[in-house]
């Protein structure tokens, strides 16, 4: 029998026997890696652990700690319950069931309305099949055969997947349930264990689609150990708590209006105000690192977006065309800034000495996502991104890659997102039909990124197929509160832009050159960082950020002179201050001004007047006692100028 070489993720090497299989590694490094093992990563594809390993490569043995070794036992879950599904509700017909952050979900067309009570069968049937403990196995068909299959299980929004496929189709199988499914899985219905519970209902256009029909999705999560459930089911109690969208509400920050459309944001006052305290602090930060500011319009020419390769990957998710009166004149809705600043960069001739160009502006863009997929802030259809685009020479890339690095670190010490991973997002390594440029370019600009990332030391993970269209990119995820991770901030390197609007500079050898381009966005959109952020702190922002910093609270009418004295020398401070001088009992106004938030509460009473001190209670600290008013305003700036 022939021998593989194996290489494990410490570029240690064994030899197995040919067709050896991962599960078999795995029992030979320990009985404890071979119980934890959910799945395998061979040359960069995950496996199942009974595949025959036939040719020589790295492995690495993917446990649950292991983001794509969720994934396999996530998806592998859904299959689990959908199986559970066809077993009480035959005539069910199944859509998609995918793993998603922490969990997965399925999607049901169903006569029959699921209730929270169906839940709980739903649930009771898995465990049978755990306990059943049925082989899961894959299979390949080819399109007729496929197609034939599934109609005869009258499954037909697979049918109408497999038309759409030209390619190998692959099937699994678990007892009397198949399901169409790239794969893979776990080998077994019992490795998944009973620590899953079927955590909602809600409903979900089949692709997406508005016009498609509405199935029902019923969203899950499983855990191999009961310890992480009860935890997972605590934190989605407290997400609840800290959703965006009721605090929004509760907090008077934001609103949508359906007459004025959905998806698109309206800032309230209280909201607006951290808004822009967000974007004062970024665009400071910029002009101490050399950016200068732009502001670009709203629309542009549909040419200008094809030119940029825009049009091509966005047009069908962005808003119609705008016609004007002359004839075969369209603009559109800008989906991105950067072609207007590659035309910022075209308006004079360029110098190698004038590079790096630093052009940053926070630019509203607009796409027209589907209904079915927004979400609060954190996915709407037009939102503001802190957009900054670096015009340099390629001797220029790593410095300039590394500064912004240094930027986004500076955006998450500031804001309090201490845990945070790097993703070096790069090209498929298989299908290159949906990047845009040459090769040769995508290399030199995946090298870039990855030695910037090695040079700063990141801690780094690499995905491949989830660059940009035009270019990889530096994607940094952050764990808020709560644990949960969030994609923010971006930095990409692009060689094809620049070659599409035929960028150029004169060098110091006299002769024109084609500058490289970085596109950078540390907040991303403020929309979706305003809602991740406002989840992370529950709402309690920081005292720089905060709409109210303080509510002053006379007792009684006699006390409205000194608050109002109290009140101008605060705002005279540059403090942000509201009193609250309604005809209410004290601890109602205290109570009232705790659900909203505000960071300090000042009592103003008879002793208060007299004394000409203010009795100070703090949110997170409680009682301070009495303060003089020039203390009290200390207090306040060393607490500013330390956050």
């Amino acid at each position: 029998m022939s021998k593989v070489s194996i290489t494990f993720p410490d570029n240690s090497r064994n030899e197995f026997e040919q067709g050896t299989t991962p599960s078999e590694v795995a029992s030979s490094i320990s009985n404890s890696l071979r119980k934890k093992a959910i799945a395998a990563l061979f040359n960069e594809k995950v496996i199942s652990l009974d595949t025959p390993l036939q040719e020589p490569g790295l492995l690495h043995i993917l446990t649950f700690n292991d983001s794509k070794g969720k994934e396999v036992f996530w998806h592998s879950s859904a299959h689990l319950m959908a199986q559970a599904i066809k077993r009480l509700y035959p005539e069910a017909q199944l859509g998609i069931g995918p793993p998603i952050n922490d969990g997965f979900y399925y999607d049901i067309d169903l006569e029959h309305k699921f209730s929270p009570e169906d839940l709980e069968k739903i649930e009771s049937e898995m465990a049978k099949i755990v306990d059943e403990n049925l082989a899961i196995s894959g299979s390949v068909m080819d399109k007729e055969d496929a197609l034939k299959f599934f109609k005869n299980k009258n499954e037909y929004y697979k049918i109408e997947l497999i038309e759409e496929l030209n390619e190998v189709i692959t099937a699994y199988s678990q007892g009397e349930f198949t399901d169409l499914c790239r794969g893979p899985h776990v080998t077994s219905t019992g490795v998944l264990g009973k620590n899953f519970k079927l955590l909602s209902l809600a409903g979900a256009y089949w692709r997406g689609n508005e016009h498609n029909k509405q199935l029902q999705r019923i969203y899950g999560t499983n855990y191999p150990d009961k310890k992480d459930l009860k935890e997972h089911l605590f934190r989605i109690e407290e997400a609840k708590k800290r959703d965006h969208r009721k605090l929004g509400k509760e907090l008077e920050l934001f609103m949508f209006a359906e007459n004025v459309g959905s998806g698109i944001p309206i800032w309230l006052p209280k909201g607006t105000i951290i808004r822009e305290q967000l974007i004062k602090y970024m665009q400071d930060a910029q002009v101490k690192s050399g950016y200068q500011q732009v502001v670009t319009p709203h629309i542009g020419k549909k040419e200008l977006y094809v030119k940029s390769g825009h049009y091509e990957k966005y047009g069908s998710d962005s808003f119609k065309p705008i016609n004007t009166p002359r004839e075969g004149e369209e603009f559109l809705l800008k989906p991105m800034n950067c072609p207007h600043h590659c035309e910022i960069y075209k308006f004079k001739p360029r110098s190698y000495r004038d590079l790096p160009l630093r052009i940053a502006e926070f630019g509203t863009v607009y796409r027209y996502e589907q209904s079915g997929e927004l979400n609060g802030l954190t996915r709407v259809r037009g939102f503001t991104q802190d957009d900054a685009h670096i015009f340099c020479r390629p001797d220029q890339i790593k410095k300039e890659f590394i500064d912004v690095i240094d930027l986004v670190f500076m955006v998450f010490k500031k804001l309090g997102f201490e845990k945070f991973t790097a993703q070096i997002s790069l090209r498929d390594q298989h299908d290159r039909s949906k990047y845009i440029g040459s090769d040769e370019n995508w290399e030199r600009a995946e090298n870039d990124i990855i030695e910037a990332a090695k040079e700063k030391g990141l801690n780094t993970i690499t995905e491949y197929g989830e660059a940009a269209f035009y270019g990889p990119k530096l994607d940094f995820i952050v764990q808020d509160a709560l644990g949960r991770p969030w994609q923010l901030g971006t930095i990409q390197v692009d060689y094809n832009l620049p070659e599409r609007f035929e960028l150029e500079y004169i060098g110091s050898d006299g002769q024109k050159h084609r500058p490289v381009m970085i596109h950078r966005a540390p907040f991303g959109s403020i929309e979706r960082f305003f809602a991740i952020l406002t989840e992370h702190c529950a709402g309690n922002f920081p005292l720089w950020l905060a709409p109210q910093q303080i509510i002053l609270l006379p007792i009684a009418d006699r006390h409205e002179k000194y608050t109002e004295e109290v009140s101008k020398r605060l705002k005279d401070s540059g403090l942000r201050v509201d009193i609250d001088n309604r005809n209410e009992k004290i601890g109602y106004k205290i109570r009232e001004a705790e659900v909203q938030k505000i960071p300090y509460m000042v009592i103003i009473g008879d002793k208060e007047v007299e004394e000409n001190s203010l009795s100070v209670r703090h949110k997170g600290e409680g009682d301070l006692g009495k303060l003089k008013l020039k203390d009290f305003i200390d207090r306040l700036a060393s607490e500013l100028q330390n956050s």
